[in-house]
């Protein structure tokens, strides 16, 4: 599915006029998620690590040529201060801040034998502290009511995957972390969600070092209900949904996006 297939919502979901920062925005699903964002109406800051060999430039490009704003902000979330910049930028870009995505993550293949302290300690700080320090920066400039989401995995509630611990158990801490913060902020009105995508096509997924690799994700695909593995577009409109009026009810979720994969009994 196409980045340019016109995918508007089908009616009015509050979305109009709202402003978002984005992590992990140079590509996969952040990069969808702003276009996804641009079609309702909602301004985004998207935050690319320096180093991304994916371009954040083009993701404004996809922006822009679907009607919407989109500003570009180098971040390394392993950084609280430019972390915090990231959230002021959004302020001082649009005026405003309403939605958090916390979306940028590292996936590195590590076997128990090979899995250092530093590996550890890395992972955590991008997968799972980064997301805590986007929702606190975030937090901290919300003048109102908000939502925040976070993209967790499906290594990290449901299956186990091997030479992959130091992940999964940061995409673990994630869905404890949005449970607590979804009841202490509540009160201001501000809803926190994860979003546990299952097996999707991005960059990452199609990176035979540390993930499936293409022909992995393709025999995989077979075996999902759906038939397939999923799209980038697929995860960021359910994002969008979480963000929207629609789910002003929902705080404290995990919505699973798997096309069924969790579901099915092993054959």
């Amino acid at each position: 599915m196409s980045l340019n297939e016109n995918t508007a919502p089908a009616r009015d979901d509050g979305l109009a006029g709202k402003v978002a920062v984005i992590t992990g925005g140079a590509s996969g699903i952040g990069r969808a998620l702003a276009v996804a964002y641009a079609r309702a109406g909602t301004d985004s800051v998207v935050g690319h690590y320096p180093g991304d060999p994916h371009s954040a430039d083009e993701t404004v490009r996809l922006v822009e040529a679907a009607g919407g704003r989109c500003t570009a902000v180098a971040v390394d979330v392993r950084d609280s201060a430019q972390v915090d910049a990231l959230a002021q930028a959004a302020v001082a870009a649009y005026g405003r801040l309403d939605i958090a995505v916390a979306g940028a993550g590292v996936l590195r293949r590590a076997a128990l034998a090979e899995l250092d302290d530093d590996s550890w300690n890395d992972m955590l700080s991008v997968d799972l502290t980064g997301v805590l320090r986007t929702f606190r920066s975030a937090a901290a400039v919300m003048a109102g009511p908000g939502a925040m989401v976070a993209i967790s995995s499906i290594a990290g509630g449901v299956f186990g995957w091997d030479d992959h611990a130091h992940y999964a158990a940061a995409k673990s801490g994630v869905l404890g972390l949005c449970r607590s913060l979804a009841t202490e902020l509540a009160p201001r009105g501000i809803r926190v969600n994860a979003i546990v995508p299952g097996l999707i096509e991005t960059p990452q997924s199609l990176d035979e070092t540390n993930s499936l690799g293409p022909a992995g994700l393709e025999r995989a695909g077979r075996g999902i209900p759906a038939g397939r593995v999923g799209h980038a577009d697929e995860v960021a409109r359910a994002i969008r949904f979480l963000t929207g009026d629609d789910a002003a009810y929902i705080t404290g979720q995990q919505l699973v996006v798997d096309g069924g994969l969790t579901v099915r009994w092993p054959e």
